[in-house]
């Protein structure tokens, strides 16, 4: 499995053509403790870029976005019962929603690890 990150901080984990989709550690960290999470539900259409789901934090709420296209095949139901798990487990547990790829070339611009650990150090 590869993953990718994108700039606002979001992270999909490839096998396939299925992607899973979240937001980083670095991400939760500044959005703050986890009080509600939207995730898309099956079958919807995303855009890469296009807004995906919505986080709100005691700070402040936050939109998600695609880092592929694709159609979503699994919102993760347990965000709803225990947000938290975005802060406590942001790369695992905490994942948003599993996407079918509609264009593989979509990942092509988007960093590896390496990449990402670089661009959050310049933060």
């Amino acid at each position: 499995m590869s993953v990718y990150f994108t700039k606002d901080h979001e992270w999909v984990r490839v096998d396939g053509d299925t992607g899973i989709v979240g937001i980083t550690d670095y991400a939760q960290g500044q959005l703050g403790d986890i009080v509600f999470v939207e995730v898309p539900e099956a079958g919807r259409q995303l855009d890469k870029g296009g807004d995906a789901a919505v986080v709100e934090s005691v700070k402040a709420a936050s939109d998600i976005y695609a880092p592929v296209g694709g159609e979503v095949i699994e919102g993760n139901s347990s965000l709803a019962d225990e947000p938290s798990l975005v802060n406590t487990d942001p790369e695992g547990e905490g994942w948003f929603f599993k996407l079918r790829i509609a264009d593989a070339s979509e990942l092509e611009g988007l960093m590896d690890a390496d990449a990402y650990r670089a661009f959050v150090a310049a933060q």
